[in-house]
């Protein structure tokens, strides 16, 4: 298992990036457009009590999107609100005017005329996609990376998608796709952003607010301050919109502590932020984490990771599987959580850090105790049932150490 932890002093005084578009007002909106859909319904915040008590800490809450709008994972929260977005412009509309019912109206539908949105994907953001350009009677293509779970992309297909697996990676494929869309008209739906191209992966990340914002509302109604917060990294943009939400929300002395964690093997956060600068990283990305396979940040989630996050944390896929039994398996009566390989990647880490010696100094960067209240985002089910039945039931990536 290898696992190494980079902390990054905030403290300084610097000219930091706006994040004013994830503020309060705006995650409002956003949860009253998803409110609007007639499948919306909150998804749990779990608390891990018996857990808590077994590692000396005061909360663990781990958010479970397993069951969002059905899809079984939460990137549908990005991907719709994008293309919402895509299409009250095109309406000359305020989306606040947009709800589920005209957005899927004929009347809609006959003044759009047929579009076909476009992206790339590990699985999640592609069949969000997919299931939105469905609900508008539009048409969708998703390129997927070299390896991608059968599961999957049958998922997407089911949605009316015309899916494409081709021999590239992720970030590959993401040029890929926006190449065919210059070329054919198609609207790029990407949560990826690069120069240029910048409003939807913005409106993608403003999707996810749904999420923060119903974090936000039971931590409230629990009366529990997050102290941190542990968030799982791709390009960045989920762990961006989180970050840039949770800063917003809580300043000052309130501020929690945020942690990124990623593959080992693709870790570009982590490496931008030991270079303080946007870095990427090449190769086949070979990872179970599939979501989190991607090697070029997002221009400027990334700026908003490297101004407000403590710890970067890199881990290999021992942690992700550890995390999945953990989570599938809970300590007494604590509530099961059923999570994929990227969903579980942050829980994993620490819970092994918290829980093996071997970790000692990883647990010491942390500065967890007794008082802490630790945040998690399963953000998948088993969106590759056979793999999660591999890890879960057969052991397959087997997590070695020391238990407290």
């Amino acid at each position: 298992m290898k696992l190494e932890i980079f902390t990054k002093d905030q403290k300084e005084k610097r000219e930091r990036y706006d994040i004013s578009f994830l503020n309060k007002d705006v995650a409002m909106e956003v949860h009253n457009y998803h409110n609007n859909f007639p499948m919306y319904k909150e998804t749990p915040f779990v608390e891990l009590k018996n857990l808590s008590e077994k590692i000396g800490v005061k909360n663990i809450l781990v958010k479970d999107e397993s069951n969002r709008f059905g899809l079984n994972a939460f990137k549908v929260l990005g991907g719709s609100y994008a293309i919402g977005k895509v299409i009250a412009e095109k309406l000359n509309m305020d989306i606040k005017n947009l709800d589920f019912e005209k957005l899927t109206s004929k009347e809609v539908k006959d003044k759009l005329g047929d579009i076909t949105f476009i992206t790339a994907t590990d699985g999640n953001h592609g069949r969000g996609v997919a299931w939105a350009a469905n609900k508008l009677d539009q048409k969708s293509i998703v390129f997927m990376p070299r390896g991608s779970a059968e599961e999957r992309v049958k998922n997407i297909e089911k949605e009316g998608a015309t899916v494409k697996v081709l021999d590239m990676n992720y970030d590959e494929c993401v040029r890929e796709a926006n190449k065919l869309a210059e070329e054919k008209g198609y609207i790029m739906v990407q949560d990826t952003a690069w120069d240029g191209y910048e409003d939807i992966p913005k409106w993608i990340m403003q999707g996810y607010m749904t999420l923060a914002w119903e974090m936000y509302e039971t931590l409230q109604e629990k009366n529990i301050k997050p102290t941190h917060v542990f968030l799982q990294a791709g390009v960045g943009s989920f762990a961006a919109a989180t970050t840039g939400f949770f800063i917003n929300m809580y300043e000052g002395k309130d501020k929690p502590s945020i942690t990124i964690v990623e593959p080992d093997t693709v870790a570009c956060i982590y490496e931008s932020a030991i270079a303080n600068k946007r870095v990427l990283v090449g190769g086949d990305h070979k990872t179970i984490m599939a979501g989190l396979a991607c090697g070029e940040p997002n221009t400027f989630g990334l700026k908003v990771l490297l101004d407000n996050c403590e710890h970067y944390i890199k881990a290999s896929d021992e942690f992700a599987a550890f995390g999945m039994r953990v989570l599938g398996n809970p300590y007494k009566d604590d509530k099961r959580i059923i999570s994929g390989e990227s969903g579980a990647a942050p829980f994993g880490a620490i819970i092994k850090i918290l829980t093996d010696d071997s970790f000692e100094n990883a647990r010491k960067e942390l500065n967890i105790n007794s008082d802490s209240n630790l945040i998690f985002v399963s953000t998948e089910g088993d969106t590759d049932a056979k793999n999660y039945l591999d890890i879960v039931w057969d052991g397959k990536y087997e997590s070695t150490g020391g238990r407290k």
